[in-house]
């Protein structure tokens, strides 16, 4: 990505993918690619361009299509949805794994501290997070709920955070990465910058 596409206005250009056997064959509504659009619709400033697939579990079809993602479509972000839990259908860590450059634990590791709070089992997910070329790729729950909680974080009854959310530290990972610069609504995410990477607030 040049460096005059990471400062414009452009539209910037986000990954979503669904997975799972059931909702890839029709079995039932897919769930997941409506609620990471709408999430990141309300939590981001920026125009956004979706590229969005909703495939199976199976790992080299999920490695395939992370790849087209970044490789081909060149989005700054994808992110996922199911497939992360111990079951031998369960293969979407080791997929995103086997097309990484870097690996970034911390995302995991908050995830994990969120889901604890609300059920034991949470330390049965394995979601892990990449950086592959100039794109972040981040494994998240399966469900809706856990979608919106673990990218937002958790507040108390006056607004006020009580567990961060991983997307508060996601802008400033793709501005070190080289993407383009990604600005929140800080009433559904503050995102988080040393004071020395802040630009000011772009007009749309």
């Amino acid at each position: 990505m040049t460096d005059a596409a990471a400062h414009s206005h452009a539209p910037v250009r986000i990954g979503i993918v669904s997975i799972s056997d059931r909702a890839s064959t029709g079995v039932y509504e897919d769930k997941g690619l409506p609620a990471l659009q709408d999430w990141l619709l309300r939590a981001l400033h920026n125009p956004i361009e979706f590229v969005s697939r909703l495939i199976p579990d199976e790992q080299e079809r999920i490695s395939a299509t992370l790849m087209e993602l970044v490789d081909q479509h060149q989005c700054s972000l994808v992110l996922t949805t199911g497939g992360t839990g111990p079951a031998l259908r369960d293969v979407t860590p080791e997929a995103t794994l086997a097309v990484a450059h870097k690996e970034m634990p911390g995302f995991g590791e908050q995830m994990r501290q969120i889901s604890l709070r609300f059920v034991p089992t949470a330390i049965l997910s394995r979601q892990v997070a990449v950086i592959r070329h100039q794109s972040l790729i981040i494994n998240l729950p399966g469900q809706p709920k856990a979608i919106a909680e673990t990218l937002e974080g958790l507040k108390d009854a006056s607004g006020q955070p009580l567990v961060p959310g991983i997307f508060a530290a996601v802008p400033y990972c793709i501005d070190l990465i080289g993407g383009p610069y990604l600005q929140t609504h800080d009433a559904v995410c503050k995102a988080f910058r040393p004071k020395s990477a802040v630009r000011p607030q772009m007009e749309v």
